[in-house]
């Protein structure tokens, strides 16, 4: 299993930097970067479930990274969108709560958030002032490409529109990482003094996720499961084994 897990990471993350030092002050930051990632997603409904988190250096740049278990889904809602775009912001927000300034560590994630507004706004038409339009060049190759069949006006509409939604997943997820302190600091001396901590960590530092989930079995008879019924299966399938 830890030939299993290792090679997740390293599929992920890239080889593990063993020879990097990092400096105390900058492995707390990167604590407290991953550890905002993890508790917005954990109280966002709509964000993919938690399943690991490292600061543990890894490929060419990165110093540390969140594991999430995706959904099975093609079709996605403003609503699901939204609270992806905060969890991908948690880690920027808790260095901007936590030490009141921001460092160089979120680039990948405003990349990912700025790509996902430009997306909502300009390809799948979920802004009410651009309406429902989209630019997307279903020749053109990839889901971020599209050509530009309009006018300036509406080019300055759509960075307008994004810089709002960037800037309303911004301020939610820092009024949701205010609300839930004493969970960041959790999660954040738990990675400093584990470097990995899984999901079953975190409930136990933090609580389970107050949401309903979906079991295997619930599944596929169309039912969905409540947090106990998961539980509850899972103590009779350890029991089994």
């Amino acid at each position: 299993m830890q030939d299993f897990q290792d090679a997740i990471d390293r599929e992920i993350g890239g080889l593990e930097k063993k020879n990097k030092l990092i400096a105390p002050e900058e492995k707390e930051i990167v604590a407290y970067h991953e550890a905002g990632h993890a508790v917005t997603g954990w109280f966002l409904e709509h964000a993919n479930p938690l399943v690991k988190v490292s600061i543990v250096p890894r490929g060419v740049a990165a110093l540390g990274y969140a594991q999430y278990l995706p959904k099975e889904q093609y079709l996605y809602r403003t609503e699901q969108f939204m609270d992806e775009m905060c969890k991908t912001l948690g880690g920027r927000a808790a260095e901007d709560i936590v030490y009141g300034k921001i460092s160089t560590g979120a680039l990948s994630d405003l990349e990912q958030v700025t790509k996902m507004a430009y997306s909502m706004v300009s390809i799948y038409g979920m802004n009410d002032k651009i309406g429902n339009v989209s630019f997307y060049d279903s020749k053109g190759g990839n889901e971020y490409s599209f050509s530009k069949p309009y006018s300036e006006e509406t080019a300055r509409m759509i960075d307008d529109e994004v810089r709002k939604l960037i800037d309303s997943a911004y301020q939610k997820t820092k009024q949701l990482l205010t609300d839930k302190r004493d969970a960041l600091e959790k999660i954040a001396q738990e990675l400093l003094k584990k470097e990995i901590i899984f999901q079953g960590d975190v409930e136990e530092l933090i609580g389970r996720r107050p949401f309903k989930q979906t079991a295997y079995s619930e599944f596929v008879n169309g039912k969905e499961a409540e947090p106990e019924a998961v539980v509850a299966q899972a103590e009779e399938e350890a029991k089994a084994e």
